[in-house]
This record gives structure tokens, sequence and C-alpha cells, in this order.
């Protein structure tokens, strides 16, 4: 079993790649929020465990996000790989993941990083507008209202929050930033980074996912040829 980690900043497009890259390959989609949920919900051991931190507004300590990791990836439907998403989420983690898989023969077969240069990161997620009515959303690259600043479905006004606004966006991507980048170095070093230009179209930018993972073993069928002719 080999896994693919996806990487991206926020509003690089890695949520919308990551269920079509699923899709492709036949192999599900693990996220780590999710994982806690459902072991918090089933009330397993590692799920108690986890909730202890979480109750205290604390972080899970790596080794028990791993070992929930391990777990999921032991079922039958990830027997054919993974693609892990928003993990992992800092160097040490990368490593211990690293060092896990291994364990049980396994490895990260290919990160693939969906590249967006800051500025426009910051650009698509500041475009981000809502109605004050009801909270239909609008973008004003990729959704824009008919009226500006008006709601095309109930014609109040819309409204930008705090969250959404250039200067807070940009505090926030410093702070994550620089995390991602030492996981983006650590895979870059053991060669198995794929980097992959954000600035296409959606459909360009799944091809060019596929081309880069050629050669990793785990990619959709028909891939090889497609880029060899």
């Amino acid at each position: 079993m080999n896994a693919v980690v996806l990487l991206g900043a926020p509003g690089a497009g890695k949520g919308t790649q990551a269920p079509l890259l699923a899709a492709r390959l036949g192999i599900p989609i693990v996220a780590t929020g999710g994982l806690f949920r459902a072991a918090v919900r089933d009330g397993t051991a590692l799920g108690m465990e986890a909730r202890r931190y979480m109750d205290a507004g604390q972080l899970v300590p790596d080794m028990i996000t791993v070992r929930l990791l391990l777990e999921r990836l032991a079922r039958d439907d990830a027997a054919g790989g993974v693609i892990l998403d928003g993990f992992p989420r800092t160097r040490v983690q990368a490593q211990a993941l690293d060092e896990a898989l291994a364990e049980r023969g396994a490895r990260v077969a290919a990160a693939v990083l969906v590249d967006v240069p800051g500025e426009e990161l910051i650009r698509r997620m500041s475009g981000r507008w809502i109605c004050r009515a009801a909270g239909h959303p609008y973008h004003l690259r990729f959704s824009p209202p008919n009226a500006p600043g008006i709601c095309d479905i109930d014609g109040s006004e819309l409204y930008q929050r705090a969250d959404d606004k250039p200067d807070t966006i940009r505090a926030r991507m410093a702070q994550q930033l620089d995390a991602l980048n030492e996981v983006i170095e650590h895979y870059e070093t053991s060669g198995v980074l794929r980097r992959v230009n954000g600035l296409q179209g959606i459909p360009e930018v799944a091809q060019a996912i596929n081309e880069g993972l050629v050669g990793t073993g785990i990619e959709p069928a028909g891939t090889t040829e497609r880029a060899a002719g």
C-alpha cells in the first residue's frame, strides 16, 4: 500500500483536485479531521486518547495522529493506496509518517504540490463575499453577483467577513506557509515531490497531476501511454 500526499496552500485548489484524483485512482481520501471525529464518535481507544487533548484545546500529539492513520490504512479499501489530505502538516509529522509506513512495507509514493504564488492565493481568497440576509456566497472573480454588492437571490447587501480580508489572509498564510514549506522541502529531499502549476484550469491541473504520478506505482490507468505519446 502506497500513499499520495496532496499538498497546497489554502486557496490553491487542493480541495477541488482531491476528489477528482480519488475518482481517477479508485482509492480513498484520508483526512485527519475526519479520522478524529470518527474515532471519537465510535469511542475507540485512540479516539478517547485524542479526545483528551481536543477537549483541553491542545493539539493531538503526532504519534496518536499517525497511529490513527495506520489504523485507517489497514482497511480493505486502502489496499490499493490512499490520498492523504491535510497530513502531514509539519516536517516532524512527515518524518513520523515515513517511519511508520516503512515499518509496514509501505511508503509515500508521491507528494503532489499544487503550486500557486502567494499573491494569487490572496486574490483568490479575498474575493469571497456573502449576503447579509441568508449567507449566499459569491466570489468577485469566479462567481460575481449580477449587480455589484447586491445578492442575486434576495437583493440583500453583500459583505466581506473579517477572515476573508486581504490583511487577515496574509497574516494567516504567513503562519501556515512556513510549516508547509518544511514539508515541501522534506519530500523534495526524499525525491518524491511533484510540483504542479496551480494557475492552470481545473482540467489542466488534473492532467498535470496524472502526469506527475507516472512511474510512482500509483497512477490512473492509461497515464503512462498518454505521457509517452
